[in-house]
Parts: structure tokens; sequence; C-alpha cells
């Protein structure tokens, strides 16, 4: 009986170092693609905050749809209101059409997390971003 308890303990470890190990990765990742977004909206749009160069990079018309929809969840991930107006005026809450609009459903999870949403990820890498 002692064996097992201690067998299901070392292999309770093994899951949660696994787990934690998965975590810090993906959250790592997720924060360099949104530092990555913010460097290169600066390079173009040249002002001083992430936030303001990605919201410019959304505006622009020359911008390719795929793009600008990687840049709304860049913005999501954040979670600066700031983006909030923005972001809702271009929700339609219609059904999404890649080739014609802004992905809706990008945009819905980007306004849900500006709103409160739970973003666990973010203590990870939510430094230094400017």
């Amino acid at each position: 009986m002692k064996d097992l308890k201690f067998t299901l303990l070392y292999f309770a470890l093994i899951l949660g170092g696994i787990f934690i190990l998965i975590f810090i990765t993906t959250s790592s990742w997720i924060g360099f693609d949104v530092k990555e977004k913010c460097h290169l909206a600066k390079e173009k749009y040249g002002q001083e905050k992430c936030i303001d160069n990605l919201l410019a990079f959304i505006d622009d018309p020359n911008n390719n749809l795929k793009e600008k929809n990687n840049y709304i969840w860049a913005l999501g991930q954040l979670g600066d209101k700031k983006a909030l107006p923005i972001l809702q005026q271009y929700y339609t809450g219609a059904e999404c059409d890649h080739a014609k609009f802004l992905c809706q459903y990008e945009l819905k999870k980007a306004i849900n997390l500006l709103n409160n949403g739970a973003n666990i990820t973010a203590f990870v890498w939510r430094y230094n971003i400017d």
C-alpha cells in the first residue's frame, strides 16, 4: 500500500511538472509573439506605445486582413482597454468572411479578454511592453 501511494505521488509530481513546463513554454511563446507584433508595428508607425501602433496597424487600409486578424489577437492578449472602442467598431457579430472582413471570432475573443476576461498566461510575459 505504501509503495502504491509513493508511485501515485511520484506520477502526480511528474504530470504536474510536465503541465508547468508546457504552461510556461506556451505562455512565453504567446508573449514573444505579442512583443514581436508590437515591435513590427512600432517600426511601421513609430508611435511610443505598443497599443497605439497595433491600433494604427488595424486601421491602416494598406494592411491585409490576415495580418490585421493576428494583430487583433495581440490586442486582446495585451489587455489594454484603450483598444476596446476600436475593436467594437469592427465587430458586427456576423459570420466570418476572411476574404472580405476582419475575423469576427477573433474580434469577439479580443473584446471578451478586454472586458475582464481571464488571461491566465499574461502574468508570465506581460511586462516591459511599450
